[in-house]
């Protein structure tokens, strides 16, 4: 299998994880580079992509394996430039490489979560949030298959910072667990919201920055 480096932004981030996959698998065939498909009764194309990323969060770093029914397939550059070409605007392949890392390597991601405040950053906020995330324990819920449980966020996050982005903004630039086991970011926001309910954002928004192995070596 091969892989993808691509970015989904702008109005690219309501885009569904699933119409995603749709995305992919028609530009690989408007681009004229035909798919491998998976045995069985109901063949699939060949393409999948790690880390199912939530709408309206945006990315510089996704990753999406594929394998070409080729005999004599282009090199990367030329498969990065036709298959931008049949994207839509938001999505674009930055890199196509072979001899990729382990999926089972993948083991952090950094990302920034942005707290907005409409009337300004609150007094005293920076501070107590500060002090939120430096706790022993935090408690969330989080929303699964079988229905809400309760997690404990505070030993997936790896690193945090937390800074004024503006007057208005409040930026957590935080280093998580994304694989056995793994952190939504925004559950950040939830804990803002649950602890600290006086600094509770009006709005918050996410974007994954890049990934890592379990070395805290840049994963591809």
């Amino acid at each position: 299998m091969s892989r993808l480096l691509f970015e989904k932004k702008g109005q690219a981030i309501w885009i569904s994880h699933l119409d995603l996959m749709r995305l992919f698998q028609r530009a690989f065939k408007r681009a004229g580079l035909p798919l491998t498909h998976t045995q069985g009764y109901n063949p699939r194309p060949s393409v999948s992509i790690a880390l199912p990323l939530s709408v309206g969060v945006e990315s510089s770093c996704e990753l999406l394996e594929y394998e070409l029914d080729m005999e004599q397939r282009p090199n990367h550059k030329e498969i990065v430039s036709r298959l931008n070409a049949a994207l839509v605007e938001g999505v674009r392949v930055i890199h196509s490489y072979d001899n990729c890392a382990k999926l089972k390597t993948l083991a952090y991601l950094d990302a920034t979560v942005d707290l907005e405040y409409d009337r300004g950053i609150p007094e005293g906020a920076v501070d107590a949030i500060q002090e939120l995330f430096s706790r022993k324990e935090i408690i969330v819920e989080k929303k699964g298959k079988n229905g809400p449980t309760d997690q404990d966020i505070a030993p997936m996050i790896k690193k945090l910072e937390i800074n004024a982005a503006d007057a208005n903004t409040i930026r957590l630039a935080v280093r998580v667990c994304c694989q056995n086991p793994s952190l939504n970011p925004m559950q950040l926001s939830v804990a803002v919201t649950k602890y600290l309910p006086q600094f509770a954002p009006d709005f918050s928004k996410s974007a994954r920055v890049n990934l890592y192995n379990d070395k805290e070596h840049i994963f591809r």
